[in-house]
This record gives C-alpha cells, sequence and structure tokens, in this order.
C-alpha cells in the first residue's frame, strides 16, 4: 500500500501485475526469488523489491507534496526504522497472536503500544508525524497503524490514543488513499497490460 501511495502522489504511471501469493507467478519469482510484494521492475531492468525502496525511487523523480523534507531526513528515517523494526515485529504477533501461543493477544498489543504513545505524544504538538504537513514516515507508517486498528477497532477507537485516531481516519479519507484502494483483478500470463494511472495527488 506505502509503494503505491507514493507512486500515485508522485503521478508516476506504470504496469500493474496483481498476484495472489499463495498461487505466485513463475516471472515474479524470475524477478524476485524471494517472492515477496511490491517487487518494482525498471525499464532498465534495475528490481526493486522492499516497499520502502520503491517509495524513495518514486519521490526522488516527483515529489510534488513534498513528503521528502531534508532537514526532517533523519528524524523520519528513525520513526520508520522503529515501525519496520520492534512495532511490526509486535503487531505481527498482535494480528495472528493464536500462532505466536508463547504469549497473549494483550501482551503483544501492550509491546506494540509503546511506539502508538510515541506517535500520540508527537500528533499532541503538530497535525502529523513530524511536521505540520503529511511528510514519508505518514505514509511509510500509515498502512501499519491501519493494520494494529484493525485487529480490534472498538479497542482502537476507545482508546488513549485519540490524536493518532484523528490522523488515521484523515488518512484513510483521503482521495490518495481512496485512489490507491482501488480493486484491480488478478494478472495471468496472457492478459494485456493494466496502466496504473494516478489521476489525482490529493
Amino acid at each position: 500500500m506505502r509503494a503505491r501511495l507514493a507512486i500515485a502522489s508522485s503521478l508516476i504511471s506504470l504496469e500493474l501485475r496483481e498476484v495472489i501469493l499463495r498461487n505466485k507467478p513463475l516471472s515474479l519469482l524470475d524477478i524476485s526469488p524471494k517472492g515477496t510484494v511490491p517487487v518494482l521492475l525498471l525499464n532498465d531492468n534495475t528490481v526493486i523489491d522492499e516497499s520502502l525502496d520503491i517509495m524513495y525511487w518514486a519521490l526522488s523523480i516527483n515529489d510534488p507534496e513534498h513528503w521528502l523534507i531534508p532537514n526532517l531526513a533523519s528524524d523520519i528515517n528513525q520513526l520508520i526504522t522503529w515501525n519496520d523494526g520492534d512495532f511490526k515485529y509486535y503487531l505481527d504477533r498482535y494480528k495472528y497472536a493464536d500462532r505466536y501461543p508463547a504469549h497473549s493477544e494483550k501482551f503483544y498489543r501492550e509491546k506494540a503500544e509503546y511506539f502508538l504513545i510515541e506517535l500520540e505524544n508527537r500528533l499532541a504538538k503538530q497535525p502529523f508525524l513530524c511536521a505540520e504537513n503529511c511528510c514519508l514516515a505518514d505514509i511509510a507508517i500509515f498502512p501499519f497503524i491501519r493494520q494494529f486498528a484493525n485487529v480490534n477497532n472498538d479497542w482502537f477507537q476507545q482508546s488513549k490514543y485519540q490524536k493518532l485516531n484523528q490522523w488515521l481516519n484523515k488518512l484513510l479519507q483521503s482521495q490518495l488513499f481512496i485512489l490507491v484502494m482501488e480493486k484491480y483483478p488478478t494478472w495471468q500470463p496472457q492478459d494485456k497490460p493494466l496502466i496504473f494511472q494516478p489521476l489525482c495527488s490529493k
């Protein structure tokens, strides 16, 4: 999701191949043997197979909403690193607590909450995570907070993280999010190219 958000914001058009991971096409594995998504294949055959790297690639070409804030790059990077590291580790266990019986769902949620506390404190001071305006950190982290909220939405909405709730809802209601959440048919080798062509950047 975050890769598509960055590509859409950058107004870059590309060929889209929607796949089902339990039935990975051979062409995906040929490009990236690790078989994860997203995978971006450039015209020069360069492969980018990490979502954050795809975001940086897209924004390096065009960043009309100024998500890259050079003087805040260190803060943005540290926050995303926390999200992609410790927070995601506990988020995955919170989502699928039955697969990780060493601890309870509540235990994993409370461990993940250390990150939520940091985000809530930031949002108490400003509308977005690192600045007055939306930036790379917000878009890179937003899909994971959405996942967290969806595990137990009633709990999340009633929690002490009210600024985070407001921030999440603002992003969920954005035209950009609605655009990238459009459903596409699963790609088949015989299909004609499907072009992902953003129509807006808001």
